[in-house]
């Protein structure tokens, strides 16, 4: 009887077991706070320090430690699974669940969720913290409406990235490594391509976040010419193409 109920198991009770694992677990917990905590640091330490670019703007600056928190949201999503994998508690997981597209589903909407509520009020946190403690009339104010929704959405995206790996790779270093990969290594790489470097370096999950902070180091020969939210859009399809193979991976290999 067991058996025939956790194999009819739906998608709101693989969402409610995601969540009793997911608090379970300290790393992902404490990566978790991290990546809340990381943005209102950032914010202060910028404006403590005085360390802004008077070209720079209010929200640009109070949001300069975003892309740090960006990677601990992808780490988080990598880690959501891998850690099941290393430990084997998969194989329970699949056996509570054999619909594995289920499983994969409950752990995106549980990752995409936290994150996405976590970010939004950690960056908008940051913003109001960066635009009390800097100095008034000095630096152009930014626009944080409706950016600080994209903002949070592209750490949503990057967790959902993290997770994609995760489930492809199976193991936490090698996912960890592939998803930093794909968030800096376009940036880092794309003086590389010469006159390219524009196009190479605005794929990037990261290319998308400044762009949507309004930083001013997110020139169009850094970041690419495509607006912030087509940038978000275009993110948005690769990510969700990543996650689609991983399901597809998912269900055709063993535990």
């Amino acid at each position: 009887m067991t058996t025939l109920v956790d194999a009819r198991a739906g998608f709101p009770q693989s969402l409610a077991y995601e969540w009793i694992k997911f608090r379970s677990v300290r790393s992902l917990m404490w990566t978790t706070v991290a990546t809340a905590a990381v943005p209102v640091l950032g914010a202060v330490f910028v404006a403590v320090t005085g360390s802004l670019q008077p070209d720079d703007t209010v929200l640009g600056g109070s949001l300069s430690l975003t892309v740090v928190a960006q990677i601990l949201a992808a780490v988080t999503g990598a880690l959501l699974i891998t850690g099941e994998y290393g430990s084997g508690t998969i194989r329970t997981t699949f056996a509570a669940n054999p619909r594995r597209a289920t499983v994969l589903s409950a752990k995106a909407a549980l990752v995409v969720g936290l994150t996405y509520a976590l970010a939004l009020l950690s960056c908008t946190l940051a913003y109001m913290v960066g635009d009390s403690l800097l100095e008034d009339g000095k630096y152009a104010q930014g626009e944080p409406w409706p950016a600080l929704f994209g903002i949070a959405g592209s750490f949503a995206l990057a967790a959902l990235l993290g997770l994609a790996a995760g489930t492809l790779i199976r193991h936490s270093a090698g996912a960890v490594t592939a998803v930093i990969g794909v968030l800096l290594l376009p940036s880092l790489l794309g003086p590389l391509f010469g006159d390219a470097q524009r196009w190479v370096a605005g794929i990037s999950p990261t290319a998308a976040l400044q762009k949507l902070i309004q930083t001013s180091d997110a020139t169009a020969e850094t970041v690419g010419r495509l607006g912030p939210w087509p940038s978000l859009v275009l993110v948005s399809a690769y990510t969700g193409a990543l996650l689609l193979l991983a399901a597809g991976t998912l269900r055709k290999r063993d535990a």
